[in-house]
Protein backbone atom coordinates (compact mmCIF):
# COMPACT_ATOMS: atom_id res chain seq x y z
CA UNK A 1 0.00 0.00 0.00
CA UNK A 2 1.10 3.25 -1.06
CA UNK A 3 1.78 5.97 2.00
CA UNK A 4 0.27 9.36 2.84
CA UNK A 5 3.98 11.20 1.33
CA UNK A 6 3.08 9.29 -2.46
CA UNK A 7 -0.15 10.66 -2.57
CA UNK A 8 0.86 14.23 -4.08
CA UNK A 9 -2.05 14.49 -6.32
CA UNK A 10 -5.12 16.54 -6.02
CA UNK A 11 -8.01 14.34 -6.06
CA UNK A 12 -10.32 14.50 -9.65
CA UNK A 13 -13.70 14.71 -9.83
CA UNK A 14 -14.18 11.20 -10.22
CA UNK A 15 -12.73 10.59 -6.72
CA UNK A 16 -14.81 13.99 -5.28
CA UNK A 17 -17.87 11.85 -6.35
CA UNK A 18 -17.20 8.64 -5.44
CA UNK A 19 -16.71 9.64 -1.69
CA UNK A 20 -19.17 11.67 -1.46
CA UNK A 21 -21.14 8.56 -3.06
CA UNK A 22 -20.14 6.93 0.55
CA UNK A 23 -21.23 9.46 2.25
CA UNK A 24 -17.68 11.10 2.87
CA UNK A 25 -18.23 14.68 3.21
CA UNK A 26 -16.12 17.73 4.69
CA UNK A 27 -17.65 17.97 8.45
CA UNK A 28 -18.61 21.39 9.72
CA UNK A 29 -19.31 21.15 13.52
CA UNK A 30 -19.01 24.34 14.20
CA UNK A 31 -21.01 25.78 11.23
CA UNK A 32 -23.88 24.32 13.23
CA UNK A 33 -22.91 25.37 16.41
CA UNK A 34 -22.73 28.83 15.20
CA UNK A 35 -25.95 28.43 13.16
CA UNK A 36 -27.63 26.93 16.48
CA UNK A 37 -26.60 29.93 18.41
CA UNK A 38 -26.80 32.64 15.96
CA UNK A 39 -30.23 31.73 14.48
CA UNK A 40 -31.57 30.62 17.85
CA UNK A 41 -30.42 34.45 19.10
CA UNK A 42 -32.28 35.70 15.71
CA UNK A 43 -35.59 33.95 16.53
CA UNK A 44 -35.33 34.93 20.09
CA UNK A 45 -34.89 38.65 19.61
CA UNK A 46 -37.52 38.73 16.55
CA UNK A 47 -39.94 36.84 18.43
CA UNK A 48 -39.45 38.93 21.52
CA UNK A 49 -42.43 40.39 22.43
CA UNK A 50 -44.79 37.08 21.68
CA UNK A 51 -41.89 35.00 23.38
CA UNK A 52 -42.15 37.19 26.62
CA UNK A 53 -45.92 37.11 26.49
CA UNK A 54 -45.85 32.99 26.62
CA UNK A 55 -43.04 32.69 29.15
CA UNK A 56 -44.82 35.36 31.58
CA UNK A 57 -47.98 33.64 31.29
CA UNK A 58 -45.83 29.76 31.50
CA UNK A 59 -44.36 30.80 35.04
CA UNK A 60 -47.62 32.60 36.21
CA UNK A 61 -49.69 29.23 35.21
CA UNK A 62 -46.79 27.44 36.38
CA UNK A 63 -45.70 28.91 39.95
CA UNK A 64 -49.34 29.53 40.50
CA UNK A 65 -50.35 29.19 44.55
CA UNK A 66 -53.31 30.03 46.33
CA UNK A 67 -55.63 28.61 49.34
CA UNK A 68 -57.26 26.65 46.85
CA UNK A 69 -53.83 25.21 45.93
CA UNK A 70 -53.29 24.28 49.64
CA UNK A 71 -56.70 22.39 49.64
CA UNK A 72 -56.14 20.43 46.96
CA UNK A 73 -52.45 19.80 46.47
CA UNK A 74 -52.98 17.92 43.16
CA UNK A 75 -53.43 21.19 41.59
CA UNK A 76 -50.60 22.09 41.47
CA UNK A 77 -49.16 19.19 39.16
CA UNK A 78 -52.17 20.68 36.89
CA UNK A 79 -50.78 24.10 37.17
CA UNK A 80 -47.10 22.91 36.17
CA UNK A 81 -48.42 21.24 33.14
CA UNK A 82 -50.17 24.06 31.96
CA UNK A 83 -47.54 25.98 32.84
CA UNK A 84 -45.14 23.48 30.24
CA UNK A 85 -47.89 23.69 27.69
CA UNK A 86 -47.64 27.35 27.22
CA UNK A 87 -43.78 27.33 27.33
CA UNK A 88 -43.68 24.41 24.50
CA UNK A 89 -45.82 26.77 22.77
CA UNK A 90 -43.13 28.99 22.24
CA UNK A 91 -40.04 26.51 22.18
CA UNK A 92 -41.58 24.05 19.69
CA UNK A 93 -41.44 26.48 17.10
CA UNK A 94 -37.94 28.28 17.89
CA UNK A 95 -36.50 24.38 17.63
CA UNK A 96 -38.49 23.77 14.23
CA UNK A 97 -36.86 26.95 12.73
CA UNK A 98 -33.36 25.53 14.16
CA UNK A 99 -34.24 22.83 12.35
CA UNK A 100 -34.46 23.84 8.85
CA UNK A 101 -31.87 26.52 9.58
CA UNK A 102 -29.09 23.78 10.47
CA UNK A 103 -30.26 21.61 7.31
CA UNK A 104 -29.83 24.61 4.93
CA UNK A 105 -26.64 25.76 6.32
CA UNK A 106 -25.23 22.36 6.03
CA UNK A 107 -26.91 21.38 2.77
CA UNK A 108 -24.80 25.21 1.45
CA UNK A 109 -21.74 24.03 3.31
CA UNK A 110 -22.26 20.52 1.07
CA UNK A 111 -21.73 18.79 4.25
CA UNK A 112 -24.92 16.58 3.63
CA UNK A 113 -24.91 13.06 1.86
CA UNK A 114 -27.29 10.68 1.96
CA UNK A 115 -25.31 7.16 1.69
CA UNK A 116 -25.82 3.81 3.43
CA UNK A 117 -22.50 2.78 2.77
CA UNK A 118 -21.28 4.07 6.38
CA UNK A 119 -23.85 1.59 8.09
CA UNK A 120 -21.97 -1.43 5.81
CA UNK A 121 -19.59 -3.56 8.19
CA UNK A 122 -15.86 -2.62 7.86
CA UNK A 123 -13.36 -5.24 8.89
CA UNK A 124 -10.34 -3.27 7.96
CA UNK A 125 -11.38 -0.29 10.42
CA UNK A 126 -11.29 -2.61 13.34
CA UNK A 127 -7.95 -3.13 13.38
CA UNK A 128 -5.59 -1.76 16.18
CA UNK A 129 -2.99 -0.59 13.74
CA UNK A 130 -5.87 1.39 11.14
CA UNK A 131 -7.25 2.42 14.62
CA UNK A 132 -4.66 3.88 16.17
CA UNK A 133 -4.04 5.46 12.61
CA UNK A 134 -6.97 7.47 12.88
CA UNK A 135 -6.50 8.11 16.53
CA UNK A 136 -3.24 10.02 15.95
CA UNK A 137 -4.22 11.26 12.35
CA UNK A 138 -3.71 15.14 11.43
CA UNK A 139 -7.57 15.38 11.15
CA UNK A 140 -7.90 14.23 14.88
CA UNK A 141 -4.66 16.48 16.13
CA UNK A 142 -6.57 19.29 14.67
CA UNK A 143 -9.74 18.63 16.16
CA UNK A 144 -8.35 18.41 19.78
CA UNK A 145 -6.22 21.24 19.29
CA UNK A 146 -9.60 23.29 18.38
CA UNK A 147 -11.39 22.01 21.32
CA UNK A 148 -8.51 23.06 23.65
CA UNK A 149 -9.00 26.66 21.90
CA UNK A 150 -12.46 26.76 22.38
CA UNK A 151 -12.51 25.16 25.65
CA UNK A 152 -10.08 27.91 26.88
CA UNK A 153 -12.08 31.01 25.53
CA UNK A 154 -15.58 29.53 26.59
CA UNK A 155 -14.14 29.24 30.20
CA UNK A 156 -12.43 32.97 30.11
CA UNK A 157 -15.63 34.31 28.90
CA UNK A 158 -17.73 32.05 31.72
CA UNK A 159 -15.55 33.47 34.18
CA UNK A 160 -15.84 37.28 33.09
CA UNK A 161 -19.56 36.82 32.70
CA UNK A 162 -20.45 34.88 35.87
CA UNK A 163 -17.94 37.32 37.88
CA UNK A 164 -19.48 40.22 36.71
CA UNK A 165 -22.94 39.10 37.02
CA UNK A 166 -23.15 36.95 40.01
CA UNK A 167 -25.20 39.68 41.91
CA UNK A 168 -27.13 40.68 39.22
CA UNK A 169 -28.53 37.30 39.51
CA UNK A 170 -29.02 37.28 42.74
CA UNK A 171 -30.86 40.34 43.03
CA UNK A 172 -33.54 38.49 40.51
CA UNK A 173 -35.49 36.32 43.10
CA UNK A 174 -35.83 39.92 45.17
CA UNK A 175 -38.01 41.64 41.87
CA UNK A 176 -41.34 41.53 40.47
CA UNK A 177 -41.34 39.37 37.70
CA UNK A 178 -41.87 41.31 34.93
CA UNK A 179 -38.81 43.24 35.81
CA UNK A 180 -37.30 39.95 36.57
CA UNK A 181 -37.61 38.70 33.32
CA UNK A 182 -36.06 41.88 31.44
CA UNK A 183 -33.48 41.59 33.31
CA UNK A 184 -33.11 37.84 33.07
CA UNK A 185 -33.46 38.38 29.22
CA UNK A 186 -30.95 41.12 29.11
CA UNK A 187 -28.54 38.96 30.75
CA UNK A 188 -29.43 35.74 28.58
CA UNK A 189 -28.95 37.86 25.77
CA UNK A 190 -25.60 39.16 26.39
CA UNK A 191 -24.31 35.45 27.63
CA UNK A 192 -25.26 34.19 24.20
CA UNK A 193 -23.98 36.76 21.98
CA UNK A 194 -20.38 36.42 24.08
CA UNK A 195 -20.20 32.73 22.98
CA UNK A 196 -21.77 33.45 19.22
CA UNK A 197 -18.77 35.88 19.11
CA UNK A 198 -16.61 32.84 20.14
CA UNK A 199 -18.41 30.27 17.68
CA UNK A 200 -18.64 32.69 14.93
CA UNK A 201 -14.40 33.32 14.67
CA UNK A 202 -14.08 29.44 15.22
CA UNK A 203 -16.27 28.73 12.37
CA UNK A 204 -14.76 31.16 9.78
CA UNK A 205 -11.49 29.22 10.48
CA UNK A 206 -13.22 25.42 10.87
CA UNK A 207 -15.69 25.74 7.63
CA UNK A 208 -12.63 26.19 5.14
CA UNK A 209 -10.18 23.89 7.37
CA UNK A 210 -12.37 21.29 7.06
CA UNK A 211 -12.72 21.45 3.04
CA UNK A 212 -8.81 21.41 3.15
CA UNK A 213 -8.35 18.66 5.39
CA UNK A 214 -11.02 16.92 3.43
CA UNK A 215 -9.60 17.43 -0.04
CA UNK A 216 -6.01 16.10 1.77
CA UNK A 217 -7.25 13.10 2.94
CA UNK A 218 -8.44 12.19 -0.81
CA UNK A 219 -5.55 13.51 -2.06
CA UNK A 220 -3.99 10.25 -4.74
CA UNK A 221 -1.09 9.13 -5.93
CA UNK A 222 0.19 9.52 -9.33
CA UNK A 223 -0.18 5.77 -10.20
CA UNK A 224 -4.09 6.26 -8.57
CA UNK A 225 -4.47 9.32 -11.47
CA UNK A 226 -3.35 6.76 -13.94
CA UNK A 227 -5.26 3.91 -13.41
CA UNK A 228 -8.74 6.06 -12.82
CA UNK A 229 -7.57 7.67 -16.37
CA UNK A 230 -7.18 4.29 -18.28
CA UNK A 231 -10.70 2.78 -15.96
CA UNK A 232 -12.93 5.87 -17.39
CA UNK A 233 -11.22 5.48 -20.71
CA UNK A 234 -11.42 1.97 -21.16
CA UNK A 235 -15.12 1.52 -20.07
CA UNK A 236 -17.25 1.87 -23.14
CA UNK A 237 -20.01 3.08 -21.19
CA UNK A 238 -18.44 6.58 -20.44
CA UNK A 239 -16.77 6.71 -24.12
CA UNK A 240 -20.30 6.58 -25.34
CA UNK A 241 -21.71 8.72 -23.15
CA UNK A 242 -19.10 11.40 -23.73
CA UNK A 243 -19.41 11.15 -27.59
CA UNK A 244 -23.16 11.30 -27.14
CA UNK A 245 -22.61 14.30 -24.94
CA UNK A 246 -19.93 15.70 -27.32
CA UNK A 247 -22.34 15.00 -30.57
CA UNK A 248 -25.37 17.03 -28.48
CA UNK A 249 -22.99 20.02 -27.93
CA UNK A 250 -21.73 20.18 -31.45
CA UNK A 251 -25.24 19.74 -33.24
CA UNK A 252 -26.23 23.04 -30.54
CA UNK A 253 -23.63 25.26 -32.16
CA UNK A 254 -24.10 23.87 -35.58
CA UNK A 255 -27.68 25.88 -35.27
CA UNK A 256 -25.15 29.00 -35.59
CA UNK A 257 -24.57 28.03 -39.40
CA UNK A 258 -28.07 27.63 -40.57
CA UNK A 259 -28.18 30.98 -42.14
CA UNK A 260 -25.65 29.23 -44.63
CA UNK A 261 -27.66 26.92 -45.80
CA UNK A 262 -29.10 26.51 -49.14
CA UNK A 263 -32.04 24.33 -47.48
CA UNK A 264 -33.09 23.01 -44.65
CA UNK A 265 -35.21 19.63 -44.69
CA UNK A 266 -37.52 18.27 -42.31
CA UNK A 267 -40.08 16.21 -41.34
CA UNK A 268 -41.83 18.21 -40.16
CA UNK A 269 -41.23 18.64 -36.28
CA UNK A 270 -38.92 15.55 -35.04
CA UNK A 271 -35.79 15.97 -37.57
CA UNK A 272 -33.99 18.88 -39.29
CA UNK A 273 -31.03 18.82 -41.55
CA UNK A 274 -29.42 22.19 -43.10
CA UNK A 275 -27.86 21.27 -46.35
CA UNK A 276 -24.94 23.55 -48.02
CA UNK A 277 -23.42 23.02 -51.97
CA UNK A 278 -20.85 24.90 -52.86
CA UNK A 279 -19.57 23.88 -56.45
CA UNK A 280 -16.28 25.03 -55.93
CA UNK A 281 -15.63 23.65 -53.05
CA UNK A 282 -17.90 20.44 -52.79
CA UNK A 283 -17.94 17.64 -54.51
CA UNK A 284 -20.85 16.73 -52.81
CA UNK A 285 -24.21 18.79 -50.97
CA UNK A 286 -22.62 18.86 -46.97
CA UNK A 287 -24.58 18.70 -44.24
CA UNK A 288 -23.48 22.00 -42.08
CA UNK A 289 -26.34 21.24 -38.99
CA UNK A 290 -28.88 18.68 -37.80
CA UNK A 291 -31.01 18.35 -34.75
CA UNK A 292 -34.01 16.76 -33.80
CA UNK A 293 -36.87 17.81 -31.32
CA UNK A 294 -36.21 21.13 -29.82
CA UNK A 295 -33.30 21.53 -31.44
CA UNK A 296 -35.03 20.63 -34.92
CA UNK A 297 -37.17 23.37 -34.16
CA UNK A 298 -34.73 26.05 -33.09
CA UNK A 299 -32.74 24.69 -36.70
CA UNK A 300 -36.26 25.48 -38.23
CA UNK A 301 -36.92 29.00 -36.40
CA UNK A 302 -33.47 30.24 -37.86
CA UNK A 303 -34.24 29.15 -41.02
CA UNK A 304 -36.73 31.03 -41.29
CA UNK A 305 -35.83 33.63 -39.49
CA UNK A 306 -33.04 34.05 -42.37
CA UNK A 307 -35.20 32.98 -45.33
CA UNK A 308 -33.34 29.63 -45.96
CA UNK A 309 -35.99 27.81 -47.20
CA UNK A 310 -37.46 25.10 -45.67
CA UNK A 311 -38.80 21.66 -47.58
CA UNK A 312 -41.07 19.39 -45.58
CA UNK A 313 -39.60 15.42 -46.62
CA UNK A 314 -39.85 13.24 -43.65
CA UNK A 315 -38.10 10.25 -45.28
CA UNK A 316 -35.39 11.87 -46.38
CA UNK A 317 -35.14 13.97 -43.08
CA UNK A 318 -34.96 10.60 -41.07
CA UNK A 319 -32.77 8.99 -43.67
CA UNK A 320 -30.25 12.45 -43.57
CA UNK A 321 -30.20 12.54 -39.60
CA UNK A 322 -29.54 8.89 -39.15
CA UNK A 323 -26.70 8.64 -41.67
CA UNK A 324 -24.80 11.77 -41.80
CA UNK A 325 -22.17 13.90 -40.05
CA UNK A 326 -22.00 17.38 -39.47
CA UNK A 327 -19.61 18.70 -42.46
CA UNK A 328 -19.59 15.60 -44.04
CA UNK A 329 -21.02 15.12 -47.61
CA UNK A 330 -24.34 13.20 -47.89
CA UNK A 331 -24.49 9.14 -48.89
CA UNK A 332 -24.40 8.18 -52.41
CA UNK A 333 -27.33 6.52 -51.97
CA UNK A 334 -29.08 9.76 -51.41
CA UNK A 335 -27.41 11.71 -54.04
CA UNK A 336 -30.83 11.58 -56.11
CA UNK A 337 -32.81 12.47 -53.72
CA UNK A 338 -31.14 15.51 -52.27
CA UNK A 339 -30.23 16.62 -56.31
CA UNK A 340 -33.83 16.88 -56.19
CA UNK A 341 -34.23 19.43 -53.43
CA UNK A 342 -31.41 21.43 -54.59
CA UNK A 343 -33.36 21.65 -58.12
CA UNK A 344 -36.13 22.60 -56.27
CA UNK A 345 -34.13 25.18 -54.08
CA UNK A 346 -32.69 26.78 -57.48
CA UNK A 347 -35.64 27.25 -59.28
CA UNK A 348 -37.30 28.53 -56.01
CA UNK A 349 -34.82 31.07 -56.25
CA UNK A 350 -35.82 32.30 -60.03
CA UNK A 351 -39.40 31.94 -59.14
CA UNK A 352 -38.66 34.40 -56.00
CA UNK A 353 -37.22 36.93 -58.31
CA UNK A 354 -39.53 36.94 -60.71
CA UNK A 355 -37.68 34.83 -63.65
CA UNK A 356 -40.36 31.85 -63.83
CA UNK A 357 -42.78 30.15 -62.56
CA UNK A 358 -42.98 29.12 -58.82
CA UNK A 359 -42.22 25.00 -58.22
CA UNK A 360 -44.02 22.52 -56.91
CA UNK A 361 -42.22 21.18 -53.72
CA UNK A 362 -40.72 17.54 -54.59
CA UNK A 363 -41.51 14.52 -53.20
CA UNK A 364 -37.55 12.84 -53.04
CA UNK A 365 -37.50 9.05 -53.12
CA UNK A 366 -35.38 7.63 -50.53
CA UNK A 367 -34.33 4.27 -50.49
CA UNK A 368 -36.32 2.17 -47.99
CA UNK A 369 -33.38 0.74 -46.63
CA UNK A 370 -32.00 4.32 -45.34
CA UNK A 371 -35.20 5.18 -43.22
CA UNK A 372 -34.88 4.33 -39.87
CA UNK A 373 -38.56 3.78 -39.23
CA UNK A 374 -38.93 1.39 -42.96
CA UNK A 375 -41.65 -0.90 -41.35
CA UNK A 376 -42.67 0.99 -38.67
CA UNK A 377 -45.32 3.79 -37.52
CA UNK A 378 -44.30 7.24 -38.94
CA UNK A 379 -42.78 9.77 -37.02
Amino acid sequence: MESTQDKSQPATPRRLQKAREQGQVPRARDLTHLVVLGGGLTLVWLTLPWGYERTRAALRAGLRFDATTVREPQRMLQHLADGAQLALGYVLPLGLALIVLVVLALVAARSVAFSTHPLALDWSKLGLISGLKRLFSRQQLVEVLKLLAITACLAAIGAWYVGTHVEAFASLLLRPLDAALVQAGQGFMLGVGALLAVVLLVAAVDVPLQQYLYRHNLRMSLQEVKDEFKETEGNPQIKSKRRQRAREIAYSRSVQRVPAADVVVMNPTHYAVALRYDEATMSAPHVIAKGADLLALRIRDMAREHRVPVLHAPMLARALYAHTELDEPVPAALFAAVAQVLAYVYRLRVALRGQGPMPKPPRPEVPPELDPLHGRGPR
